[in-house]
């Protein structure tokens, strides 16, 4: 594929923006008067007419403008076919039964199956497309009780954070009667066969599930067989209606263990509950961990002895046990903390399996349970590994492991041998081996040493050839960007191009001290590394001066909204995806106020002069000439809500930022990404690349960026 040259100034005209109403909020916070003249788009467009109004105009205008795009439909062709590969989950067993999903290729939504034994005949057991005609119904988290016959899994409609809970008779393959609502951000833990446990809210209010914030979430137990209104209330603060509950049960059914939080801060209070007195003392708990200082993250329990990951003094994580059953009961150290990040463990055939992160890629150990060393694991380079689940008894594990070139192969490892299989392996229709991935680490505003993945062909990195390159970045919540397949990321770097990803403070690559370096009072650092990460790439000639895009989605939207504002001259194009955009009120809806933890409160003047000084929406400098600007954002996000990219988008069309567009996408019956269906994730995709390679002068399928003839 060739290298072109982006549009110039000249040769463009500004699409025709629909007419927004300009409204006349303003408010006055800490002594400065904020206008707000798009609230009204804050409103739900499934029942506000005039919002509703507002996303059609817009979407007639951006899908004429994607239409035009020479590039788009070989983007969508080539995304089509690099998808299109058997894909595998990783395998759960219980009693005799392997459970798995797999998508043949092109399947909107993953099938589930079990077999009996390893080899026996996969049965489908759960096919989630024939649920809805737009395939935008998902099978979202599935567990199956510990002997194999029930199956309990989540539904999934629209994207939405909603779950519905429902249970499967696995011999059968007939769904039990039982059903459960409003559920979100849970864990499914089943106690025994009789029933299960579960995370729910108070039933919102009438026209309000997308919108309004979710307070008093409690635990309670399901009983099979038996309607939801008859489920006991297991554990909850009803004093705190801020703080989050999850329950899980250690694999021998002993001990019930209750996760509590405040917000996204990994920083939790643990209670136990003893399963075997339930009779006696109900569902009364015990304190292990109070204070909500460090996280703690159960591994296992064997009998009354349970093992946690924490970073209790110990910023990169240790292991640690405790005996929930004394009377004084005492922490010890298992494994002590190293140097990489410990993210996981597990007890597997009586060993544990430790996973750590070392400059954000994976690599693992096997240790016994007294902590002494055995033997690493090969993984293979810059990658990612996960799975490693299983129960202490279990002679096997199942573990997967991806790159930026490889989609996940599944692996079965002996865990006494420490010997791996090929359980399951995609046909690529690709050759991964033409694609160098490579690490460099760059120095950001203040000096600091930032890693950054870079993958383009072999024969570009060999010349070290400028091409159109696409940066990604997300830098927060404690969240670590690790190496994975992206048929769509791989369908650029096909067409010429190069990606790079790079691991902003904010996230969890490090520990502690790199997640706090990047919220808050700090999180300008964020946004100051992900400048720095454009500059390298076009200082060290990896991407022509015209020729770099940034994406990011979620809180890597609002850091592409706040580094377009603050840098436009570094970027051709920008794809906020799904961000938060409004600093000021990002608290008011569903989920947002969680993120107080990462942003800080926008009612407290120390924490408003920071998010003042750098929310996407507030900061957008008119009469300036800006890259051009792609938002996507879909109707039935309620993690973020749609809100946020509306208002956005709105004051970007408004503030003459010169002729390149500045459009949104919008799309129906979807939300903040996970359940999307595949034809979905293809068109998207391709609108995305389309757009970003119009900008940045990559040349596909041998069309030049202009659309002329050849």
């Amino acid at each position: 594929m060739a290298v072109g040259t982006p549009i110039c100034a000249a040769e463009m005209t500004e699409p025709d923006y629909p007419e927004t109403r300009r409204g006349t909020v303003s408010e006055t916070l800490f002594g400065e008067t904020i206008a707000d003249p798009y609230r009204w788009l804050e409103n739900d467009v499934r029942t506000d007419p005039e919002v509703a109004d507002w996303v059609a105009r817009e979407n007639a205008v951006t899908d004429a403008y994607l239409e035009t795009l020479p590039q788009r439909a070989w983007f969508a062709q080539r995304i089509e076919g690099l998808i299109d590969y058997e894909r595998f989950g990783l395998p759960e067993k219980a009693g005799h039964h392997y459970f798995y999903t797999r998508n043949s290729g092109l399947l909107n939504q993953a099938q589930l199956f079990v077999r009996k034994g390893l080899h026996g005949e996969p049965r489908l057991l759960i096919d989630p497309n024939t649920w809805a005609k737009d395939g935008a119904t998902a099978l979202d988290a599935w567990v199956p009780s510990d002997n194999g016959s029930k199956l309990l899994y989540s539904v999934q409609d629209g994207g939405s954070d909603w779950r519905i809970l429902r249970v499967l008779d696995v011999e059968t393959g007939e769904p039990l009667e039982d059903e459960v609502r409003w559920v979100k951000f849970t864990g499914l833990a089943w106690v025994g066969e009789e029933g299960f446990l579960y995370s729910r809210f108070p039933q919102p209010e009438e026209g309000e599930a997308f919108q309004s914030l979710n307070y008093n979430q409690a635990i309670y137990f399901h009983r099979i067989g038996t309607p939801q209104s008859e489920d006991q209330l297991v554990y909850a603060t009803p004093d705190h209606p801020e703080y989050n509950h999850t329950a899980e049960v250690t694999q021998d059914g002993r001990y019930a263990v209750i996760t509590t939080s405040v917000g996204t801060d990994a920083r939790y209070e643990i209670h136990v509950v003893d399963l075997k007195a339930r009779k006696k003392h109900g569902w009364q708990g015990r304190a292990l961990v109070t204070g909500f200082d460090d996280s703690w993250n159960l591994v296992e329990g064997m009998g009354s002895v349970l093992w946690f990951v924490t970073n209790k003094d110990a910023p990169h994580f240790r292991l640690v046990r405790i005996d929930a059953a004394s009377k004084t009961p005492e922490w010890s150290d298992v494994v002590p903390e190293g140097k990489d990040i410990l993210e996981r463990a597990t007890i597997i055939g009586n060993q544990l399996v430790l996973n750590y992160l070392r400059d954000a890629a994976s690599h693992a150990v096997i240790v016994g349970l007294d902590g002494k060393p055995a033997r690493a694991l090969s993984l293979g380079g810059f990658g990612t590994a996960s799975g490693f689940r299983g129960k202490p008894a279990d002679p096997e594990t199942f573990y997967s492991f991806t790159s930026f070139n490889r989609p996940a192969t599944v692996y079965r490892m002996d865990i006494r041998t420490g010997k791996s299989e090929i359980f399951a392996q995609p046909e690529l229709t690709f050759d991964p081996e033409r694609y160098a991935v490579e690490q460099r680490f760059y120095t950001s505003k203040d000096g600091t040493q930032v890693p950054m993945f870079l993958v383009r062909s072999k024969d570009a990195a060999k010349a070290n050839q400028p091409l159109p390159t696409l940066l990604y970045g997300y830098g927060g919540f404690d969240i670590s960007l690790t190496p994975g397949f992206s048929s769509t990321r791989m369908a650029w770097l096909e067409a010429g191009g190069a990606f790079a990803l790079a691991n902003l403070r904010g996230g969890g690559e490090y520990g502690r001290e790199w997640h706090d370096a990047g919220r808050r009072e700090n999180k300008q650092n964020v946004f100051d590394d992900f400048i720095a990460a454009g500059e390298y790439l076009i200082g060290q000639g990896i991407t022509p001066k015209n020729g770099l895009a940034i994406q990011g989605g979620s809180n890597g939207g609002l850091l592409v909204g706040a580094v377009t504002n603050q840098r436009p001259d570094l970027f051709a194009a920008a794809v906020p995806q799904v961000g938060v955009m409004d600093m000021l009120r990002f608290d008011r809806f569903t989920a947002g106020r969680y993120w107080v933890d990462d942003y800080g409160y926008p009612d407290r003047e120390a924490d408003f002069k920071v998010l003042r000084a750098y929310s996407p929406y507030h900061n957008i400098r008119g009469g300036v000439d800006y890259p051009a600007i792609l938002v996507t954002t879909a109707d039935t996000d309620d993690r973020v809500v749609p809100g946020h990219s509306f208002k956005y988008t709105a004051a970007l069309q408004a503030a003459g930022l010169g002729p390149k567009p500045h459009l949104i996408r919008i799309e129906t019956r979807a939300g903040h990404g996970s359940g999307k269906p595949t034809d979905k994730v293809i068109e998207e995709g391709a609108d995305i690349l389309g757009f970003m390679a119009q900008w940045t002068g990559l040349q596909v399928g041998g069309l030049p960026t202009d659309g002329s003839e050849k």
